[in-house]
């Protein structure tokens, strides 16, 4: 089993539990049983999880109300744990250029 690690920016401000936070009651339990699932599960592949490349990972969580959160992260193998960097609610079929370059360039903070 891997742990989980949320994001903190370097002065520490926790950008992923404040986005966690954001959402209701029944989204958090369906966000967070996703994140479960992942943590004893992964690898694992779609529908829930799919690779983005360059190490990026997303978890794909179907929310009420026909909207779609993603949650971006990557595997560190050393400390055996998923580090989720970025978190979104999708609106377009593509993932956005700027959330994948937001998510790399938190995922190199880790390994500079």
């Amino acid at each position: 089993m891997h742990s989980v690690r949320l994001y903190s920016t370097p002065s520490g401000r926790p950008v992923i539990k404040e986005w966690l936070r954001s959402f209701d009651k029944p989204d958090r339990a369906v966000l967070g049983e996703d994140l479960k699932t992942l943590q004893i599960g992964f690898p694992m592949g779609l529908p829930l999880c799919r690779s983005l490349g360059g190490g990026l990972w997303e978890v794909r969580t179907s929310l009420a109300g026909n909207r779609e959160a993603r949650m971006i992260f990557f595997h560190d193998a050393k400390a055996k744990a998923l580090v989720v960097v970025h978190g979104f609610l999708k609106k377009s079929q593509k993932t956005p250029k700027t959330d994948l370059d937001l998510a790399l360039r938190r995922m190199k903070e880790f390994s500079p």
